[in-house]
């Protein structure tokens, strides 16, 4: 069963990034992470470190915080 708050999260980095105007791979680039990772994340199925949540929120250029379930 996945973990709801991994789900959640990825809803919102999925929002964001479409509301940025950004295909998955631009935000992975800008993230400095592979494309895969970040299809993993917006589908729930990452379970996500601390730092990779702060380069993701950065390269969509926002707070952390908004990111967070």
């Amino acid at each position: 069963m996945k973990d709801q708050r991994l789900i959640a999260f990825g809803e919102k980095v999925r929002k964001v990034r479409k509301e940025k105007g950004l295909s998955q791979e631009a935000l992975a680039d800008l993230a400095g992470v592979d494309r895969s990772y970040m299809g993993h994340i917006e589908r729930g199925e990452q379970n996500i470190s601390l730092t990779k949540i702060y380069q993701i929120a950065d390269a969509l250029g926002v707070p952390a915080r908004v990111l967070l379930p």
